[in-house]
């Protein structure tokens, strides 16, 4: 069944943030603890037959998101779920939340603090709000169509008027698995004043702060965009496909801060 999207006035999104931040503050006391320390790592492409090579996943991972739904089950029971660890649960509201409770498993694994948790609410055309919160760091970026928030204090791209000019990440250049792939993130890269790897979800969240200028990704899911999309455009920067479409279902994707790069990225993708 297709359920028609839901608008959502403003009080209802402040509600609706707010418990994104308890979310969020539930898979913090459960991931923290784990970080950092020696723990058993599954690989989901051999316990599923992934297709996508080397698939880490941990007790965090779980634990995490199974706090997390269960907060959205006892809180809003009529609401669909999304989540990398746990799939689909179809509600009888349109409106869904989209849960990565540790984008960036590579990174947290090897100690690193750019990974994050991704909280979205989706309401049934598009992701309306996004958290992704770094526990270790005690960061928490917030977006709606109120604006971008780390804290209290409002977040903005900067300017960058070209390719010359930018900073661009992307999480590896190993995650490129086609030629051509490959071959037009390298059109874009070769062009920039300066590129740096290993970013995950903190990337977007540099565009919105306005010390990175672009991330280009591919082989994305749903539920590694879509609670960076409100916090990226909450910051006036740009995030589409690589054609320029709609980012919500993953995919290949580039964010920017600002139009004029963004341009010149899709077009040098597509040449």
């Amino acid at each position: 069944m297709t359920l028609s999207p839901k608008a959502l006035d403003r009080a209802e999104i402040e509600t609706l943030t707010a418990f994104a931040g308890r979310l969020a503050d539930a898979s913090r006391a459960v991931i923290l603890p784990y970080f950092r320390t020696v723990m058993p790592v599954d690989d989901k492409a051999d316990l599923w037959g992934g297709a996508k090579g080397y698939d880490p996943v941990t007790e965090a991972d779980r634990g995490a998101e199974a706090a997390i739904r269960a907060l959205i089950e006892a809180e809003y029971p009529d609401h669909g779920i999304l989540g990398e660890e746990y799939g689909a649960k179809q509600g009888s509201s349109p409106l869904t939340w989209v849960l990565d409770p540790i984008d960036g498993t590579r990174a947290f694994i090897t100690g690193l603090p750019t990974w994050g948790t991704l909280i979205a609410l989706n309401d049934g055309r598009e992701p309306v709000v996004g958290v992704m919160d770094q526990p270790f760091t005690g960061e928490r970026y917030v977006g709606t169509e109120a604006g971008a928030f780390l804290g209290g204090r409002k977040l903005s791209v900067r300017a960058c008027p070209g390719i010359a000019h930018a900073r661009l990440m992307t999480t590896s250049p190993h995650l490129f698995r086609t030629k051509e792939s490959l071959a037009a993130f390298t059109r874009v890269a070769d062009k920039a004043q300066m590129v740096r790897y290993g970013g995950d979800c903190y990337a977007y969240a540099m565009v919105a702060s306005g010390h990175v200028d672009a991330v280009i990704e591919t082989n994305l899911e749903p539920y590694d965009i879509q609670a960076l999309i409100p916090i990226v455009r909450g910051a006036g920067g740009q995030i589409t496909s690589w054609t320029g479409g709609d980012a919500q279902q993953g995919g290949s994707v580039v964010a920017t801060g600002d139009k004029r790069l963004h341009a010149e990225i899709l077009a040098l993708l597509n040449a």
